[in-house]
């Protein structure tokens, strides 16, 4: 029997503030994380997209919150780390809505906004802030933030935060908040020297939490692959995909170079398209994300960075235009669609050069993906084995002759 919100032991408020949210019962992740957290451990959680993590984390923070007021107005007590101002963005809706059955004040800190535009907030009674890790480095540098009262640490996809470069900017950060008494690290995957360092260096006696969706849910996403001759055919297979799908589709792309050539190309074919990527302006990344989510375009062409904190959750299908560098990465693209309980699809479109890949994708997944063919583009070139690039052949060494022997 699943346990509802009652059974976590959390204040009235707070189970209104999900009901409200329109979340009748805690996910696995929630289930796992809430008791651990409000028993005061650092958590360690490995949780993909979609899982229902930021409540995980924001209702045990909350609670804290409800459980020790505090005697006199002043700064944040939690502080949430979001490696990108939309995921930001995105936490922060949730918790207003939790403020306002709480009491609570919320911030949410980004860049994209004119510096300085927070002063006055930060002058407030505040309780919790959301921020990027770039913005919150440069008010506490300039000694226009304080970090002092900080009492919880929430670092949400820590992965990407490194990838990103964010280390040195986190660090800081975790330094000037010296009376932290607890830390959460939540991040899409654990594998890694980096992400294995850095929560070493971060939390004091984790507790681990594997929230990775069991194998029945994983099932909810199916998929397959189409085997491309050149990148001429991986476009045409991409048009036959939206021609049969012609709404919310999320294509992702390896650059920011792909992202503008494939979107200039599809508009061109009259497809509604919006597209994100890295170096966009805030404004831009905001009213792209808008328009796709709301269904104004029909498809979001995008870069891994830009994409990460996308939380649209009705995604019909992911294209992988490109694959990915890394297996995990794989699956955390995958896993825009299929949220929330429903079903998904996702189909790779893969040239011979990405054999070795996606060799690795499915060592990762633990098994094969389903090969398929649209008969009008058929693949005409065989595709190589993964795993099985071509090895420079050894010299052999040849064996002495008879002669050479009796010198």
């Amino acid at each position: 029997m699943t346990p509802s919100w009652h059974d976590l032991d959390i204040a009235p408020e707070l189970i209104e503030a999900m009901l409200q949210l329109g979340h009748k019962m805690p996910t696995r992740i929630q289930q796992q994380v809430i008791p651990e957290a409000m028993a005061e451990h650092d958590i360690l959680a490995s949780s993909p997209t979609g899982t229902g993590k930021t409540l995980a984390y924001l209702v045990p923070a909350f609670q804290h919150l409800l459980d020790f007021p505090r005697s006199e107005p002043g700064s944040a007590r939690v502080l949430v780390l979001a490696p990108t101002r939309e995921l930001a963005a995105q936490i922060h809706e949730q918790a207003a809505i939790i403020c306002q059955h709480t009491g609570h004040q919320s911030l949410l800190v980004t860049g994209g906004v004119n510096f300085g535009s927070h002063l006055s907030a930060f002058e407030s009674n505040l309780d919790i802030v959301i921020s990027t890790p770039g913005r919150l480095l440069d008010y506490l540098g300039q000694e226009r933030f304080s970090a002092e009262d900080i009492e919880w640490l929430i670092l949400d996809e820590a992965d990407r935060m490194l990838d990103m470069g964010f280390t040195d900017a986190v660090s800081s950060i975790l330094a000037e908040a010296r009376h932290v008494r607890q830390r959460l690290l939540f991040s899409a995957t654990l594998e890694g020297a980096a992400i294995q360092r850095f929560s070493k260096s971060t939390l004091l006696e984790p507790v681990y939490i594997d929230a990775q969706p069991p194998k029945r849910e994983r099932g909810k996403i199916t998929q397959w692959l189409h085997q491309a001759d050149t990148l001429e055919h991986k476009t045409q297979l991409l048009q036959a995909l939206l021609n049969e799908h012609t709404q919310s589709v999320l294509v992702f792309v390896k650059t920011k170079e792909r992202v503008l050539a494939l979107t200039d190309q599809l508009r061109a074919l009259k497809y509604r398209v919006s597209m994100l990527h890295g170096d966009m302006p805030q404004h831009s990344r905001n009213q792209a994300l808008a328009d796709f989510s709301q269904g104004k375009n029909a498809v979001l062409v995008a870069t891994d960075v830009a994409a990460r904190g996308i939380d649209v959750d009705d995604v019909q299908l992911v294209v992988n235009f490109d694959l990915p560098r890394r297996a995990d990465v794989f699956v955390h693209r995958i896993g825009r669609t299929g949220r929330a309980g429903r079903k998904g699809l996702a189909v790779s479109l893969v040239e011979a050069h990405d054999a070795d890949m996606l060799g690795r994708v499915e060592r990762y997944l633990g098994e094969k993906i389903e090969r398929r063919v649209i008969k009008e583009l058929r693949p005409q070139y065989k595709f190589p084995q993964p795993g099985k690039s071509k090895k420079k052949k050894a010299t052999a060494k040849k064996k002495p002759s008879s002669k050479q022997k009796r010198r």
